[in-house]
């Protein structure tokens, strides 16, 4: 029988690794091949659209990995799963979210675009091993 905790830590890395992989194979190119005179309308735009949805599944994956880390035994899954939580909201308040940040400000620079699919393509990274870690721990005996 699988635990609730671990249960709901696989519910929510599921739900984080699915909007990931959204965001870096749909949402992100698609942003990257704006023109740049309608820049700042497209990246103000998807900005107010993904802002809450960010909120909501990072808000969702922290309460849920709490829990489990602190009603669980720390096994492999449970710690690799931590570990690629960590990778993802890592990389967004350290690296992805100052960079639309400037990017609002002075518009495409080719540099800062390339520098936020690198970041992305890091958080989809944690993002799958959280999922794979949250597997992991629910096979725990």
């Amino acid at each position: 029988m699988v635990d609730t905790a671990a249960a709901a830590l696989l519910g929510a890395a599921g739900l984080h690794a699915g909007f990931q992989l959204t965001v870096t194979t749909l949402v992100y190119p698609a942003l990257a091949r704006v023109d740049a005179s309608r820049w700042a309308e497209a990246h103000d735009r998807h900005s107010r659209a993904i802002t809450p949805l960010v909120g909501v599944v990072y808000l969702l994956l922290l309460a849920a990995g709490a829990w489990a880390l602190a009603t669980l035994p720390l096994t492999t899954g449970l710690a690799t799963a931590a570990v690629g939580a960590a990778l993802s909201l890592g990389t967004t308040a350290a690296v992805a979210a100052p960079l639309h940040g400037r990017l609002g400000r002075e518009g495409p620079e080719p540099a800062l675009v390339r520098r936020l699919l690198v970041a992305d393509r890091v958080r989809c990274a944690g993002a799958a091993l959280c999922l794979a870690g949250a597997a992991l721990a629910c096979l725990r005996p």
